[in-house]
């Protein structure tokens, strides 16, 4: 190895020459970069020297400087940042070329070191800051600050709560400088705060500091915001300041508003150390505030705010107790037992590379990517190995200490481990420790998009930091959803053709199916094709699934989703079974939780916390987290679904708007039909709960009413201007092959056209080779010429061109184009129906129908926006997250949200409550009672039906018997002619126009009467309103 040269002489004499590329060679040479210290300690003296004659030296130095930067940042960059503050004080030189190559320096410097030495010279930046320094460091101290944001983003947001302070003290200064300088570097630390409900605000924020008079106006602005993303400390940090000036306020509103924005906003805290630098100041100053007010009202409302400060107070203490920061001096002795000896008096390097490793600590960062710089200042030391090592000893030192166990059970731990999960760039649990046991039953609870279902799916692919590797544990997930591309098998090639079960014998699989009820004589038989499964079915599919893998570790989704009361039965019996087989289960399901769970897991502000018992123990130690169980119409979530209006043709919300008669279906491939002999009906005053087991064929059923197949036998009938919305009991499918956009994407492009194009590709609306060879026929057709005379000759339809119109005998006609012949004629539906017609006169229909949902509101983005809001989807997950990211819950919404935008006369729900939170199913209810529409759901969740729907239709193997009152709602003068009258619509451009108002029907007497007088204008020759006119073509006058 080669041995040291002090060469410092030829270092100075090359910078006194003003040859500074001489430097490299020196300094990249063996061991050249221990005169490093000795050389940058000259330069530093002569930057500090202050008179005339002293100018060129002190230049060329600066430039010295920044040439090491711009050469050899890699060796250099300790004494760059240890040299900063007297650069910084040279910006105040009285001589220009010294104050422009101070500027010039500092600029360059802080612009090329990496990212994670800014933690190293934030202290520097502020010192420079101060009143009592010159304007002209302060101005550039506050100009490397604002820089920051474009090149260490992550490093900046970190810092804000010591940023903000500081860069505030100088946005009131007397110089103008100083002043603008302060300002551009507070509106760049604004734009690193990752905040996307208040970024919109972040100019008025930063305003406000140096304008105290507008503080109200702004608090009443963000009062008024609706916080959905996680709160972090950036954000904090940007707007603790303001909530403190608001608290301080003499006007009542504004400390009231203060108080709302602090309970909104600590609410999202998910990591309570995030707020751990501000309780301090903020909860004595609230508490305050709410002493001080004489309003009771607004005391009330800083009084909870308070509360829930508190509570936020007491977990960011516990957190305290076990979480852990970078600390430099243990970071400091690792990074020096990994140094050799002769390198080890180099303080300025060991305290360099220490803060490095601390800014990557304290960011999470332990990628190789992240590590390069280490890798490379180890390896310049002769220990490139060692950077490995390091990396895992400091990510040691960042974990949490374990909370004790109290638990004294022997059974066998099958995990104990520590780690962080994330969903793309949304922490979901942080240095959060997970202990299973064998045999334990585990019920995991959290809110939506808390990671219940992205935990288990990490256990289960492997992925999860820590967890053991599946050859020691063995984990099965279960999903019910059937894979597409293998619909078309049998349910034993189904399980067969898994990856999973191929080394098993097909009898083994046919006998565990027989276990869960497949059998030949079995109402789910094992060589019918998946597709005919009911939901139960599939269910129960993939446990046979689960069962043959023999886990160590069984994860169920909603298991109970889909089931009858008989199955969930089951299901709870063969959970309790498993002895040997440990549990993770997420379920609503109370009854579910309280008799299968041994344990409880709770996922709460990014820890997953343990809780031995079932969910009645959990809640009696955690009231507050009992709000997801509570009753349905206790739920403080609310939904909001768009009325339907009136339906032209139809006066009584009783009348019948869909019927099934005498209907009868069977599958294909079965001999014994699904239904037999069906006959129901539908109005916008039915609320229907179509209960039965699983497989007794309920959603077969709604699936003929809606059309999605065609019956055997029997008349299915849809009243022609009834909008029907329909969501089917695998709700996914909606949304399958559209996951790449976001919710909102994917309504407009449903909606694009002025018609719903799911509702359009339905088994029904298909020809039949006999409808299309009599399409090609031609017929006998009667029309009036322009004389108003009648003819008649045989013409062949075309295609139908869309209009519609009422005849005197109150039956539409739709206008027909005919082959060979530029003449556009009206043809009765029945008329169209015995030619091969009838569906696409039924798809104008629909168009018809649809399009007059979309009057009363544009399809912008902000509108559907909006409505995915009032169905439970927060703007954050509506906009600006692929549906590909969402939760099933949230999925559930989006589906439910897009059959809803066209404002439905009815509704079908198949399976609702699957998927949906004890909170999103209660507002789901309410919002399902305020609806004026028609109402069919399908579900086993009894409390729900019996809620809502005062008529059942019971299924039993295809027989159907109906109980309760029919039509039960508004019948005694529920008249839809009272609903508000549309008179203007809006296009997707944003144009208005008047809606044409039906005409009033005439009595016998006064058609009479108006054929008369309109007899007596012909004659006179007087002129004919548009309407007028109407009447005599229609009546033969002319």
């Amino acid at each position: 190895m080669a041995a040291f040269t002090d060469r410092i002489a030829e270092l100075k004499s090359l910078t006194d020459s003003n040859n500074v590329s001489g430097l490299v060679p020196i300094l990249t040479s063996p061991k050249g970069w221990k005169n490093l210290p000795g050389y940058t300690q000259w330069l530093s003296e002569r930057v500090a020297l202050t008179g005339k004659k002293d100018t060129d030296a002190t230049v060329s130095a600066l430039n010295a400087f920044a040439f090491l930067a711009e050469s050899c940042l890699l060796i250099s960059e300790p004494y760059l940042c240890q040299y900063l503050p007297v650069m910084l004080q040279a910006a105040a030189n009285k001589q220009i070329p010294v104050r422009n190559a101070a500027e010039s320096a500092v600029t360059k410097i802080t612009r090329l070191i990496s990212a994670h030495s800014v933690r190293s010279i934030f202290g520097f930046l502020f010192a420079a800051t101060e009143i009592e320094q010159n304007w002209q460091i302060r101005v550039l101290a506050l100009k490397v600050l604002a820089s920051f944001a474009d090149h260490a983003p992550d490093q900046l947001g970190f810092a804000l709560p010591q940023v903000v302070p500081e860069v505030t003290k100088s946005m009131s200064d007397t110089k103008p400088q100083v002043k603008e300088a302060a300002h551009a570097a507070m509106v760049a630390a604004c734009d690193v705060i990752g905040n996307r409900d208040i970024e919109h605000m972040t100019e008025h924020i930063v305003r406000s500091i140096t304008h105290p008079d507008e503080t109200p106006e702004l608090m009443h602005e963000l009062a008024g915001v609706r916080f959905v993303q996680s709160v972090q400390s950036p954000a904090l940090a940007m707007v603790v300041p303001l909530l403190l000036r608001g608290l301080r306020s003499r006007v009542t509103a504004t400390r009231r508003q203060s108080a709302v924005i602090i309970d909104n906003m600590s609410k999202l805290v998910d990591d309570p150390m995030d707020a751990a630098p501000f309780l301090p100041v903020l909860l004595p100053a609230l508490a305050e505030a709410a002493d001080a007010m004489s309003d009771p009202e607004a005391r009330g409302v800083a009084e909870n705010a308070t509360k829930q400060l508190r509570k936020l107070n007491d977990f960011c203490e516990k957190a305290k107790l076990v979480s852990k920061t970078a600390e430099d001096e243990k970071v400091q002795a690792a990074v020096a037992a990994k140094l050799p000896k002769d390198v080890l008096e180099m303080k300025v390097m060991i305290n360099h590379v220490s803060s490095l490793c601390c800014s990557l600590m304290n960011l999470k960062k332990y990628g190789d990517e992240d590590w390069d710089e280490i890798s490379k200042f180890l390896a310049m030391c002769g220990v490139q190995d060692k950077w490995t090592a390091l990396r895992t000893e400091c990510k040691e030192m960042m974990k949490e200490d374990p909370i004790p166990d109290d638990d004294d059970d022997q059974a066998e731990i099958l995990c104990n481990c520590q780690f962080t999960l994330a969903y793309g760039t949304k922490i979901l649990l942080h240095n959060t420790t997970m202990k299973l046991k064998r045999g334990h039953k585990y019920g995991l609870l959290g809110g939506n998009d808390s990671g219940k279902t992205t935990l288990m799916r990490a256990i289960a692919n492997g992925s999860l930091e820590g967890f053991p590797d599946p050859s020691v544990v063995r984990t099965v997930f279960v999903e019910a959803d059937i894979l597409g591309e293998l619909s078309h098998l049998s349910c034993i090639d189904y399980l067969m053709q898994d990856p999973r079960l191929s080394g098993l014998d097909r009898n083994e699989v046919l006998n565990v199916m027989a276990t869960v009820g497949f059998t030949e004589t079995g109402k789910a038989k094992p060589f019918h094709a998946v597709s005919t499964l009911s939901g139960g079915w599939r269910m129960k599919l993939a446990l046979a699934r689960a069962m043959l893998q023999k886990a160590d570790i069984l994860m169920l989704d909603e298991p109970t989703n889909h089931l009858d009361v008989i199955n969930v039965a089951w299901v709870k019996s063969y959970i309790k079974s498993l002895v040997n087989v440990t549990a993770i289960m997420v379920s609503h399901d109370k009854t579910f939780l309280n008799e299968c769970c041994t344990d409880i897991l709770q996922i709460e502000r990014l820890k997953l916390k343990m809780f031995h018992g079932n969910l009645d123990r959990f809640l009696e130690l955690n009231p507050d987290a009992g709000h997801g169980f509570r009753g349905l119409k206790e739920a403080k979530l609310k939904f909001k679904f768009p009325q339907p209006g009136p339906i032209e043709g139809v006066k009584s919300r009783s009348k019948a708007l869909m019927k099934m008669v005498h209907c009868d279906f069977t599958y294909p491939g079965n001999t014994v039909p699904t239904l037999f002999d069906i006959s129901v009906q539908v109005s916008m005053a039915s609320r229907v709960g179509c209960v039965g087991e699983n497989g007794a064929g309920k959603s077969t059923m709604i699936k003929v009413l809606t059309g999605e197949v065609v019956p055997q036998t029997g008349d299915v009938y849809k009243h022609p201007n009834a909008r029907v919305a329909y969501v089917a009991q695998h709700a996914f499918h909606h949304i399958e092959d559209h996951l790449s956009q976001t919710p909102n994407e994917y309504i407009r492009w449903r909606y694009s056209n002025g018609e719903d194009k799911e509702s359009l590709v339905k088994v029904s609306m298909v020809l039949t080779e006999e409808e299309t060879k009599l399409q090609k026929e031609p017929f006998e057709v009667l029309w009036k010429d322009s004389e108003g005379k009648q003819q008649k000759a045989n013409k062949t339809v075309i295609e139908l061109t869309g209009s519609r119109r009422e005849s005197k005998s109150k039956e539409y006609e739709y206008e027909c184009k005919f082959r060979g012949d530029s003449a556009e004629i009206y043809i009765p539906f029945k008329t169209l129906q015995r030619r091969g017609w009838g569906k696409a006169a039924q798809a104008v229909d629909a168009r018809i129908a649809q399009r007059s949902g979309q009057y009363i509101r544009t399809l912008s983005s902000a509108n559907v926006e909006a409505h995915l809001r009032d169905c439970g989807l927060e703007p954050e997950f509506a906009t600006h997250y692929r549906m590909s990211a969402l939760s099933g819950g949230q999925k559930v919404k989006v589906v439910i949200a897009a059959a809803m935008w066209m404002q439905p006369h009815i509704v079908i729900l198949d399976e609702p409550t699957n998927y949906l939170d004890r909170e999103s199913l209660g507002a789901l209810a309410k919002a399902i009672e305020d609806f004026e529409g028609g109402v069919v759901i399908i579900s086993h969740n009894n409390e729900f039906v019996s809620t809502l729907c005062p008529e059942e239709w019971v299924m039993d193997a295809g027989h159907l018997t109906t109980r309760g009152e029919v039509g039960w709602m508004n019948r005694q003068d529920d008249k839809i002619s009272d609903a508000p009258v549309i008179t203007t619509m809006t296009d997707a451009l944003g144009n208005t126009s008047e809606v044409k108002a039906q005409k009033k029907t005439l009595s016998k007497r006064e058609e009479k009467a108006m054929i008369k007088a309109l007899k007596k204008k012909i004659a006179d020759g007087d002129e004919l309103t548009e309407d007028e006119d109407e009447f005599a073509l229609a009546n033969n006058l002319y």
